[in-house]
């Protein structure tokens, strides 16, 4: 039973995030968003702690100290920050965000809003992204100018709607994704 609990909701979700894609111009990226969430390593890991009202992924991180299912989907899926996480420049030893094509910043915005879309149901608002993104500032290991996008356009959608903020990305934001 959690089997099919389980593909439903990341089903419900990658074709939210795939129609959220296609509003905003992203058709390639809203086909394949999340699809290692299908493979073995994920979907057992989702099967197995499935709760319905958050990630999988939080109670084996809780169970085992770490999510092998997350170390694994962030590692192919170029829509998390945690993707662009690298060694400095300059021979800094430390880690850092690297700066993250425009266009894998919006999948992140897109896949904030269907997950809180996901797990709040009926009880969803628009400001909701925000509020998680502001809980979290400041530990966050993400470009600056990649973080600031972000913001922007939480922001945006929180005070105008997604309406409007679809509707700046595909005709603004995006044209200044220049980036392979």
């Amino acid at each position: 039973m959690k089997a099919i609990k389980h593909f439903c909701t990341i089903t419900r979700h990658k074709m939210l995030v795939m129609k959220e894609c296609f509003r905003v111009g992203l058709y390639k990226q809203g086909i394949l968003h999340d699809l290692s969430k299908y493979g073995w390593t994920e979907f057992s890991v989702g099967c197995k702690y499935y709760q319905g009202n958050r990630s999988p992924n939080n109670a084996e991180r809780e169970d085992k100290g770490c999510s092998y299912a997350w170390l694994h989907h962030k590692g192919r899926n170029k829509h998390h920050y945690e993707y662009w996480i690298d060694y400095g420049l300059d021979d800094e030893k430390n880690m850092v965000g690297m700066k993250m094509p425009v266009r894998y910043v919006v999948e992140m915005f897109l896949d904030r809003i269907a997950a809180g879309k996901i797990y709040k149901g009926s009880d969803y608002q628009d400001s909701d992204p925000l509020q998680y993104f502001l809980a979290g500032k400041g530990h966050y290991l993400m470009h600056e100018e990649t973080e600031a996008l972000l913001e922007s356009l939480l922001r945006m959608l929180a005070e105008e709607g997604e309406e409007r903020t679809f509707s700046c990305i595909k005709k603004t934001v995006l044209k200044k994704d220049y980036s392979g």
